[in-house]
């Protein structure tokens, strides 16, 4: 199985050529490994880590950028089964983080800060999916 960590080249070029000035929700879907796979001579290499612990660390030291470019944290679980999909796919966590556009997005994924807090999220993910939605009215029916 295929294991999805950072976005394929051809599936950027389609989120960049989306409008940047709407607001965007992404579904985040997240499998942690059990230990965490830093680059040599990163400081939390040697830390003995498990990925959960990884994306924590990950969390904690984007979590300010993520707050200032205007990101909101709508909807988090923990998963429990699938209902409809293979049998095979499980996931750890899963939330949808919500911007208040896709410049706002661009802005925190350029950040020197962030670049440097998002090797916790490689090293800590076996498998992920990052899938941008453009919100629409909530209410009683689909």
């Amino acid at each position: 199985m295929t294991a999805y960590i950072d976005p394929s080249r051809a599936n950027f070029d389609v989120f960049k050529s989306l409008p940047r000035d709407t607001p965007i929700h992404m579904l985040n879907l997240l499998r942690y490994r059990d230990e965490a796979e830093y680059p040599d001579g990163h400081p939390n290499a040697q830390k003995g880590w498990s990925g959960r612990r990884a994306y924590e660390e990950y969390g904690r030291t984007s979590g300010p950028i993520f707050r200032r470019v205007g990101g909101t944290l709508v909807w988090r679980g923990v998963f429990e089964t699938v209902v409809t999909g293979p049998d095979a796919m499980t996931w750890d966590d899963g939330f949808i983080a919500a911007y208040p556009n896709a410049a706002a997005f661009f802005e925190m994924i350029m950040d020197p800060a962030y670049q440097q807090a998002v090797v916790n999220r490689t090293a800590a993910l076996a498998d992920s999916r990052l899938v941008r939605f453009a919100p629409r009215d909530a209410g009683d029916g689909f």
